[in-house]
């Protein structure tokens, strides 16, 4: 998995397991999942918040140890609100 991508597992409403990655491309992040391991990853075009949270706290995780510089911290945080602006992040 390059640098710019980071990968997380959650159960959807009706309790299956989803795989799902983000990949920074281009100072925007993309998503993608998949349900079974050998399944092609599908894009998710309007992922939902809980994805959002997952990757935040995973990109706060590695500004420590300088895999994400504290920017790109800062810009994942502006995009949440952008997209939810009644979270405060």
């Amino acid at each position: 998995m390059a640098k710019a991508e980071i990968s997380w597992k959650r159960k959807l409403p009706d309790g299956t397991k989803v795989q799902v990655y983000a990949q920074l491309v281009g100072g925007e992040w993309r998503f993608f999942q998949r349900s079974r391991r050998y399944e092609r990853w599908e894009r998710v075009e309007d992922p939902p918040l809980e994805d959002w949270l997952a990757l935040l706290d995973a990109v706060r995780r590695m500004v420590p140890r300088r895999r994400y510089m504290p920017e790109d911290e800062l810009r994942l945080r502006r995009q949440i609100r952008e997209r939810f602006p009644e979270l405060e992040v």
